[in-house]
This record gives C-alpha cells, structure tokens and sequence, in this order.
C-alpha cells in the first residue's frame, strides 16, 4: 500500500522559503536542513510533510510527490501496469526512491520506507 509521505516543493531559495511555510501552515523543520533542502513536518499532530527542494529551472513540474511503500519493488510494478512509466533518471548511489511518470507525464517518486 502506497502512502503519501512528502509532496516535494520545487523553490529558488530555501531559507526564504522555511521562513514563508513554516508561518504559513505552522510547521516545524524535521531536523536541520541542507543547502538545497528541507522537510517540514506538522508543529503537533500528524500531516503530510513538506519537503523543499532547491530548483534552478523555470520549467513546470517544479513539484512532485514522494510515495513511500513498505515494498518498492512490488509497488513500482503495480504502477507500471496501472500506465505508469519509467523516467530516465541519474540517481545517485544508495538512492531510495525511484522515479516514474503517471500517464500524463508528471513525475513522482516511489520511495523505500521501513
């Protein structure tokens, strides 16, 4: 079963925009951020984190999900055969997630979570 666990924000400067979103919903960093990103979390109760990730592109698709699963594998495959398809991805070593597009193209990730 797929869940979400971050709707992933595409933002040209992180600090500014921790200042703006943890304001705006009251939300709380999750643990001290990185240069070009930063989970937000819920300041009490359960919610779906925000995850903000440094962008430098002006094109759409700026944001996107993270689904976490409990079996990665299994949930890609039963995505593909829903109509999903595979991104042509660099990931990096250890990467968690993989990336795939829904039947119109937007992207999501489909990340590895214990």
């Amino acid at each position: 079963m797929l869940k979400i666990g971050s709707i992933v924000w595409g933002v040209r400067d992180v600090p500014r925009a921790i200042a703006f979103w943890t304001q705006a919903l009251d939300y709380r960093l999750r643990n001290e951020p990185d240069e070009d990103w930063a989970v937000l979390v819920p300041r009490e109760g359960p919610g779906v984190q925000l995850a903000l990730d440094l962008i430098d592109s002006d094109k759409a698709r700026r944001h996107h999900l993270d689904l976490y699963a409990s079996d990665q594998a299994a949930e890609v495959e039963r995505l593909l055969a829903l109509g999903a398809t595979r991104v042509d991805w660099r990931y990096e070593q250890g990467a968690d997630y993989v990336v795939l597009a829904d039947p119109d193209g937007n992207r999501f990730c489909v990340v590895q979570k214990d």
